[in-house]
């Protein structure tokens, strides 16, 4: 019953965000870097936001959550709330990074720390060094999710996508009901968007991938796993980071050379890019499960996704040329 109340809370909230957001003009506007054409609402990941922890609250009071993820979930509250007040009026940057500092270090605390890095063949156990890992990973994750929020239905498919890898790898409700928290906005944010989520909702699905993946390997999965079920978002995004350092560009500047933006350049529509993300999701969902079942072939399967991805940045680059 929780699964249907959060996904039509999630979708008749998105609905009222849109209609608040008509009304006061909180639209996000066509720019030069952008992937749309006509002036959107946005802040929509509001619904995510609500309707995901008030499922939590319900999930830990039917104790149907353990306690360490459920706190540590919980500080991603502070992010969103203070990424709305950015959506509205444009926080500075570095009030931006202290905030997604200050949750991730709670959300560790809350955790217990990160004593390990499975790599498949030899083990890191030192937790000082790998909490400080663990930290820069959160931060990595946060800010990543909101540079591939740039086409309709793409962050929220990928949402939708690692929750359900999530509930089908390792079980938990609480994956079943990112799902349905996330699907309730996706159905509004389907090509041709009719509202985006904001960084309320991307930055908050990143920090929340990130505490998944750290929990998972203080319990024994190694976060190897979820870097191969994560692998879309991150591999472009680092990729896309470095080759802007290779060209000398100013990396704070606001751009669209992500190899799915490049993709919609190419000429494919946003909901073509997205199913054809979410067929290399499948790839990589293979590799994950192959990595979790046979645990000495982790870095291998790992590997293997590397390759994937790769082949796909490259398939990218002969559609649209990286300048």
């Amino acid at each position: 019953m929780i699964y249907v109340l959060a996904f039509f809370g999630s979708f008749l909230l998105t609905y009222g965000i849109r209609f608040v957001a008509l009304k006061k003009s909180l639209l996000a506007e066509v720019t030069e870097r952008s992937s749309h054409t006509a002036p959107t609402p946005h802040g929509g990941g509001i619904a995510i936001a609500l309707t995901w922890f008030v499922g939590l609250f319900y999930l830990f009071t039917c104790k149907e959550i353990e306690p360490s993820l459920f706190y540590a979930l919980m500080c991603g509250s502070l992010l969103s709330c203070v990424s709305y007040i950015d959506d509205v009026y444009e926080l500075s940057p570095k009030v931006r990074l202290v905030v997604q500092a200050l949750v991730s270090i709670l959300g560790l605390y809350a955790l217990g720390g990160l004593e390990k890095i499975d790599f498949g063949f030899w083990v890191l156990e030192n937790p000082f060094l790998c909490t400080m890992v663990a930290f820069l990973g959160i931060m990595w994750c946060i800010n990543l999710y909101n540079f591939l929020d740039g086409i309709d239905g793409y962050a929220g498919s990928e949402a939708i996508f690692l929750a359900l890898a999530g509930w089908l790898l390792f079980g938990g409700a609480h994956f079943l009901l990112l799902s349905v928290c996330v699907a309730g906005f996706l159905l509004w944010n389907w090509h041709k968007a009719k509202i985006f989520m904001g960084d309320v909702g991307s930055t908050l699905l990143g920090y929340t991938v990130a505490i998944f993946a750290l929990y998972g390997q203080n319990n024994g999965v190694s976060i190897f796993v979820w870097l191969t079920l994560f692998g879309l978002f991150w591999f472009d995004a680092t990729v896309t980071l470095f080759r802007r350092y290779q060209n000398g560009e100013k990396l704070s500047l606001a751009h669209r050379k992500h190899a799915y933006q490049r993709a919609v350049q190419s000429g494919l529509k946003h909901d073509r890019v997205v199913l054809l993300a979410m067929f290399v999701n499948f790839i990589l969902l293979i590799l994950g499960y192959s990595a979790l079942d046979n645990k000495e072939f982790t870095m291998a399967c790992f590997a293997m996704a590397l390759l994937v991805l790769y082949a796909v940045i490259k398939w990218v680059d002969r559609k649209k040329k990286f300048e």
